[in-house]
């Protein structure tokens, strides 16, 4: 029975990015802690970037394009729209990875601010130009600020599940 315990958590642990991915995406959390909205942040985008960047085997491309669908879905926004936010925001992270030599949470965090800038910048003026849907610019600034400031909280409890999938070996 220990060994069925071991094994069961070892499998949620090893797909734990997904399942967080999946839950987020599907209970369409908005985060938003005051009545206008004036603490808000996308804990998705911390979600794809870190494990992208971490470990892009367990965050493949399809599955993110398929949360990008169902965020699509559930939030009413037109079909594609935050795939194309999320693959983005996939090929940023997969630049950054290659390009840095020894990765640490402070490059990272670092480098989340231009991803962040630059897919909430896209999504909005993909809604804006072909959907003509109005922009909120201070709503989009707060939200990439505290998108940004929250990375590191969570990468740190991020790199803690990392490090009990991927146990370094003493070799």
């Amino acid at each position: 029975m220990s060994l069925f315990s071991k094994n069961f958590f070892y499998l949620i642990l090893r797909f734990f990015p997904v399942l967080l991915l999946f839950f987020l995406v599907l209970g369409d959390f908005t985060f938003s802690f005051h009545a206008k909205k004036l603490v808000t942040f996308n804990l998705v985008y911390v979600v794809i970037y870190f494990w992208v960047l971490k470990k892009p085997e367990m965050m493949s491309y399809g599955l993110v394009f398929l949360a990008g669908i169902i965020n699509d879905i559930v939030t009413g926004f037109p079909i594609g729209i935050s795939s194309i936010d999320y693959l983005f925001l996939c090929g940023i992270a997969s630049y950054i990875r290659n390009i840095t030599l020894r990765s640490s949470l402070i490059n990272d965090w670092l480098a989340f601010i231009p991803a962040v800038l630059i897919v909430n910048s896209t999504h909005y003026a993909i809604l804006n130009i072909f959907f003509n849907i109005e922009i909120n610019h201070y709503y989009l600034l707060l939200s990439s600020i505290f998108t940004f400031c929250l990375y590191p909280l969570v990468g740190i409890i991020f790199n803690q599940i990392f490090n009990l999938i991927n146990p370094r070996s003493n070799d």
